[in-house]
């Protein structure tokens, strides 16, 4: 048992009571308690109100080193207790966690080990002792431990002293209305629902989606959020017509402690073009915290003997945090995890506490950690139990496979995909046939065989994803040895696949198709770049080179026929980092260069992944498994529209073909990359592509705004994609080549499994941005650059730029040191005049980038505006060497506006 200590006196078993599990898990995580009596009641408690943390709990039971044991009480004839006439449900739980403590502590005693009831409930703790049973509060239990000061930082504030001093401060904030009073007013129609999501770029600004109105509903001012944090489901009461108001467009960042703030001072809303005026109102209520772990800094003090500090997110959507910790001075250099428990009225920010320490600022290893972390992605090594799944190496193919699959083995397979890519999906064929039609095979790597339903494999595959791409590495779905070994469709090694086979006419159409499990044997494993040489060499005449000739020329014809449907091309910057072997530092940055065979490969999967939808759709209407992708509302593109018709260009956007016309169309004279300037900002516009189950949604809903096609799923990626897998087993079910299960044909469940894969898919996206943005921080470390950029958008006080070469995005705000320099924002017209010169979106200018390290905890990219010449905002040019002196790069002057 744990050791004995200035409480006790002796050895000792801890009994937990359903608060102290439901507020204090972080101390229940650290790897000093052990030992822990876990009761049925408990569980069945927390299992009900939160569970996240039920999920937690049961990890640390599973942790044999922490040893907690769990008592099945409820079942147990000694200490099952039926409830009392007049006794509340919470008085009956906190009475069988008396009885079962009781219980330990009389078979336990005669070999001299104490039980002790953890309890931050007062009256339970006094009922305890009444019984004659050993009770502590968790603050008072954790200051006897011996050699265990820290762990103080990890109690939830509900068990701090500081509480009552923040309590006796002034009221800041309005009361949160009860839950009752909110379903009433919900139900009036007085109140809305939705989720609060708070402005990037204004911390006093949020908007709510509601259902009620057309546009999110925007919250204004500290006072109207009144304690709502990003992500919270909150209650809102919309206020009248006549005081809605747009965003104020100004980019402000909480950057100041300021415990006095005004609460209601609101940031400048746009009251001036109707465009931009939306529904406003106020945070009432709060039906659900979504709160979690989030990492940062600790903002640093002159203070060295302070234990109070404020914590700074990593999310700036985040608020700051008040923490009570002790290491302060070891844990101001580093990156720290922290929980919010409480906000209470008289604070001006949250209130939580230090959970643990991930490692020093900077250190590449830990900001790696920190991207994952904060966009939730599961990274802990595969378990055990999963590895148990995988088949022994070396492994070959069953003879009875050879029976049961169409052998392809012969047929000429190649595959195209990105350097260095080891995870390899999908391979194609081409051949002529005959009849003047070719024949065209779409092969797919086939892990269904490997990953059965319901084991633990699958069930791991199922809770992460997708697998993640960072700059330097890969976070695999399932391990490796599938990942990049036995599924992976490697040059030259037998592999199992599912292939779709389509007989063409030489224009595209399709005369004959079918899908089958096969086996089949690449002939290359090329890169883009290697099949664009076989392409273009002429001379080449073998069946490789000719098949990814009729391959790329097919493929022309689908995407003409796309686009002519209305398929959308838009665009968005993607740089490669070259990565130096030893150090994983970058050292070499480009933006992505297309080539033709991209487009071949994207064009055959788009094919494939339409037509696997088209049958399982046709086969399973009820739980097919596809992926939508809603039209936006018209007034998404209100931005887009006014900001073209400012460069004397016309956006219709009524529908997804109008649009695809007039991108095709949108080009300035002397200015190409205009027209990928639109094509990004058009990609800010819409919305999300999400997968979904057939069988809940009308089939108007199943049309795929950005493709134009009626139906899509994805059936192309299953080494790297959870919905891939399920559509590969409904795709095999209905060929007869595999069976169902009971969950596959369940809607709800798949639903659930939809809504999984869609957040997985999201975050995956997320970080995979916020890795680039690290990497290209750390590629600028020492170096000072100006280079020409385009302004993507126009702000109140800033312009939000992107640098063209390297693929990056920043905001440049536009500070004046000289007070008599008149600042001019023209929403409608998105522009800002300074002074005398006039900066639109679509623009050129001149930036400085460098990394801003004045402070070791906020290293960061920095831009800084060189030219237009502004006085007091802009600084003078300076031009940096990178290796050659020859090979310097010096930006072109921008045009500036009289």
């Amino acid at each position: 048992a744990v050791v004995s200590t200035q409480s006790t006196g002796e050895p000792h078993y801890l009994v937990i009571d359903t608060n102290v599990a439901l507020h204090q898990i972080d101390f229940l995580e650290d790897h000093n308690i052990t030992d822990v009596i876990v009761l049925q009641t408990v569980l069945q408690e927390v299992r009900h109100l939160n569970d996240s943390l039920y999920k937690r709990i049961r990890t640390i039971i599973e942790n044999a080193q922490k040893r907690f044991f769990v008592l099945c009480n409820e079942h147990h004839r000694a200490t099952y207790i039926d409830r009392e006439p007049n006794e509340s449900c919470n008085d009956r739980n906190d009475r069988a966690i008396r009885v079962a403590t009781a219980w330990y502590e009389e078979h336990l005693q005669p070999h001299g080990i104490k039980v002790v009831l953890l309890s931050n409930d007062k009256a339970n703790r006094d009922k305890a002792i009444k019984d004659g049973l050993t009770s502590y509060q968790v603050m008072d239990y954790v200051k006897s431990l011996k050699g265990c000061e820290n762990l103080v930082d990890h109690l939830s504030v509900q068990d701090k002293d500081n509480v009552s001093t923040v309590h006796d401060k002034k009221v800041m904030f309005d009361e949160h209305l009860s839950l009752y009073d909110i379903k009433m007013g919900i139900k009036s129609n007085r109140y809305h629902q939705g989720k609060f999501e708070a402005s990037r770029e204004n911390y006093l600004e949020g908007y709510v989606s509601t259902g009620a109105h057309e546009k999110q509903v925007l919250i204004r001012g500290l006072k109207n959020l009144n304690r709502a944090v990003h992500e919270d489901v909150v209650a809102i009461e919309v206020f009248p017509k006549n005081q809605w108001v747009g965003a104020s467009g100004t980019v402000q960042l909480d950057d100041t402690i300021n415990e006095e703030e005004d609460l209601n001072t609101m940031p400048e809303g746009n009251t001036t073009n109707s465009i931009y005026i939306r529904p406003t109102g106020r945070v009432i209520g709060i039906i659900k915290r979504n709160w979690r772990n989030y990492c940062g800094v600790l903002l640093p003090t002159t203070n060295t003997e302070a234990t109070r500090h404020i914590f700074v997110p990593s999310e700036k959507r985040i608020p700051r945090i008040r923490i009570e910790t002790r290491q302060a001075d070891v844990l101001m250099s580093h990156r720290i995890i922290v929980s919010i428990d409480c906000w209470p009225r008289s604070s001006r920010y949250p209130i939580g506490h230090f959970v643990r320490d991930i490692g020093p600022v900077g250190d590449r290893e830990t900001e790696e950690e920190v991207l994952l972390l904060e966009h939730d992605i599961p990274h802990l090594p595969f378990s055990k139990s999963v590895l148990n799944c995988l088949p022994k190496l070396p492994w070959t193919i069953a003879d009875y496979e050879f029976v049961l699959r169409e052998d392809l083995r012969n047929v000429c397979v190649c595959s195209v995909d990105p350097p260095g890519c080891t995870d390899i999906d999908d391979a194609l064929h081409y051949r002529n046939l005959p009849n003047g039609n070719c024949e065209v095979g779409v092969h797919i790597a086939d892990l269904s065989y490997f990953v059965r339903p319901g084991t633990a494999l699958d069930l791991e595959a199922q809770r992460r994803g997708t697998s993640v791409y960072l700059c330097d590495k890969r976070i695999d779905m399932v391990p490796e040895v599938l990942s990049s070994n036995l599924c992976s469709l490697r040059a030259n090694e037998d592999r199992l696949a599912f292939s779709g086979i389509w007989e063409m006419t030489k224009e595209g159409e399709i005369v004959k198709r079918r899908f089958s499990k096969t086996v089949i044997r690449s002939v290359a494993a090329l890169t883009y770049a290697e099949a664009q040489i076989l392409i273009d060499d002429k001379n080449r005449t073998d069946p490789l080179s000719e098949g990814l000739r009729g391959l790329n020329e097919l493929a022309k014809k689908l995407k003409q026929k796309r686009i002519e449907a209305g398929a959308l091309t838009l665009a968005s910057p993607e740089v490669r980092f070259h990565i130096d072997s030893e150090t994983h530092d970058p050292i070499g940055i480009e933006t992505k260069e297309l080539k033709e065979t991209n487009s071949m490969i994207e064009e055959f999967m788009l094919l494939a992944n339409c037509e696997v939808a088209r049958h399982i759709e046709k086969e399973f209407p009820q739980c097919a498994v596809l992926r939508r992708h809603p039209a936006p509302p018209l007034t998404n593109f209100d931005l887009l529209v006014n900001a073209a018709a400012v460069k004397g260009v016309e956006v219709i956007c009524s529908t997804n073909k109008e649009l695809a016309y007039s991108l095709e169309n949108a080009n300035i004279p002397g200015d190409p990359f205009f027209n990928i300037l639109l094509r990004i900002v058009s990609t800010r516009c819409m919305m999300q592509a999400v997968y979904f189950c057939s069988g809940l949604y009308p089939e108007e809903e199943y049309f795929h705004y950005g493709l134009a096609v009626p139906l899509y799923t994805h059936f192309t990626s299953p080494i790297r994609r959870y919905p891939d897998l399920l559509v590969h087993r409904l795709l095999a079910a209905s060929v007869g080549q595999d069976k169902t299960y009971t969950e596959l044909l369940d809607r709800n469940i798949v639903n659930e499994w939809c809504e999984n894969m869609n957040y997985r898919h999201h975050q995956a996206q997320l970080v995979q941005r916020a890795s680039i943005a690290l990497h290209t921080q750390l590629y600028f470390k020492d170096k000072c650059l100006d280079e020409d950029a385009y302004i993507l958008f126009v702000r109140r006080n800033a312009i939000v730029v992107l640098v063209r070469r390297y693929g990056l995005e920043s905001t440049i705000f536009l500070k004046a040191v000289e007070s008599t320099v008149e600042f001019k924002y023209e929403e409608e017209k998105c522009k800002l005049t300074v002074g005398r010169v006039v900066m639109q979106m679509f623009d050129r200018v001149v930036v400085q980038i460098s990394v801003e390290d004045c402070n070791i905890q906020h290293k960061k990219l920095r831009m800084k505006l060189v030219n237009p010449i502004i006085p007091g905002v802009s600084v003078e040019p300076i031009y940096v060497t990178m290796g050659n002196k020859d090979e310097a790069h010096v930006p072109k002057p921008a045009t500036i506006k009289p």
